[in-house]
Order: structure tokens, then C-alpha cells, then sequence
């Protein structure tokens, strides 16, 4: 991922500070849009997408559980404590 950061950072810097003008500007602009848009590359997008909302469903879930868990936990816990004068949350 540092290799493409690296190339993205440098073309965003030679295309923000070159002298070349507009007509650069539409080369770099033709050249990305035909990576970006290639075979290859959307083909890599796609699965990414895949794979980044399958695991946003699947630890998305165990998080809901850990919660729950933690929550079930608690409110359990709050009448089995010792007396400390504080009122205590009936758990019927």
C-alpha cells in the first residue's frame, strides 16, 4: 500500500506544481481515468468492496454481541453487589 501512496502522492504533487498548464493537467487526467477504469483495477475494486463489507457485517455482529453481553452482565450484577447504601435496580 506504501508503493501506491508514494505514486499517488507524487502525482498529486507534480500535478499540483507543474508549469505545464492545463494542457498536462488533461494528459495526467486521461492517463488515470483509463487506469482507474481498466479491467484490472476495477476488478481489484470490486473484491475489495466484497471483502470490506463482509467484514463490516461479520465484526459488526460480534461487536452487537460483545455489547450485549456486557450489558446483560451488568445489569445483573447491579442487585448480587454488597450493600452501599445505593438503591439497587430489581432485575425481574
Amino acid at each position: 500500500m506504501s508503493k501506491m501512496s508514494f505514486v499517488l502522492g507524487a502525482g498529486l504533487g507534480y500535478l499540483l506544481g507543474t508549469r505545464a498548464g492545463r494542457g498536462q493537467y488533461e494528459k495526467i487526467k486521461k492517463v488515470s481515468t483509463s487506469a482507474w477504469q481498466s479491467k484490472p483495477v476495477q476488478t481489484m475494486v470490486h473484491k475489495a468492496d466484497e471483502t470490506v463489507g463482509d467484514l463490516a457485517r461479520t465484526q459488526g455482529a460480534k461487536l452487537t454481541d460483545q455489547v450485549a453481553g456486557v450489558v446483560k452482565e451488568k445489569i445483573h450484577t447491579v442487585g448480587k453487589k454488597k450493600d452501599t447504601g445505593m438503591p439497587t435496580v430489581p432485575t425481574d
